[in-house]
């Protein structure tokens, strides 16, 4: 199909300002649309079905694996989270530039189903510029940021498995580059 979408592969550690780029890129670009991933875990007050995750029962997502249906999944604290085959399918029919935002483990996944899917990995100047923000956001306790700086580093090992690396120090110039790079 002459008009189908592209698949975009869109990942780095928690504090590098993936969602702040991402608003950016839906607000820039009517053709980039963010794939809505699936979980089992409850909806929090305010989520919609559809809008920040598709809610299905562990049953559900379960059958959904053993019939081949997610192009990836991980287990987290209990919960199943991934990606719809049918729903990014849908998406990349209709001509989107779909963007997966999901972590190093689900990336590699990608690419074995979809070898060329485009993959960016965003990351900050540097591990204490990554710890500062996640401390900025004053959300979490001394243990949990230690933790996520733990799995940024393990992460960050991980850079030169994407085809492109892009370093957030300017979410403006960051975006710009990652636009430049979907085009």
């Amino acid at each position: 199909m002459e008009n189908k979408g592209k698949l975009v592969v869109f990942s780095g550690p928690s504090g590098v300002g993936k969602g702040t780029i991402m608003k950016k890129l839906l607000q820039a670009d009517e053709k980039i649309a963010l794939s809505v991933s699936a979980t089992t875990r409850k909806r929090r007050e305010g989520e919609e079905h559809g809008v920040h995750y598709f809610y299905i029962t562990k049953e559900e997502f379960e059958q959904k694996i053993r019939n081949n249906e997610m192009l990836e999944y991980t287990s987290y604290n209990g919960n199943f989270y991934g990606t719809i085959q049918s729903h990014v399918e849908e998406l990349l029919d209709n001509g989107k530039t779909v963007m997966l935002e999901i972590e190093v483990d689900g990336a590699a996944q990608i690419k074995k189903k979809f070898p060329d899917a485009m993959s960016v990995f965003v990351t900050a100047p540097s591990v204490e510029e990554i710890e500062r923000r996640l401390r900025f956001r004053n959300t979490e306790d001394d243990e949990a940021i230690k933790n996520r700086i733990a799995i940024a580093k393990n992460e960050m090992t991980h850079a030169n498995e994407y085809d492109y690396i892009v370093c957030n120090d300017d979410v403006d110039a960051a975006a710009n580059k990652i636009l430049e790079i979907i085009k």
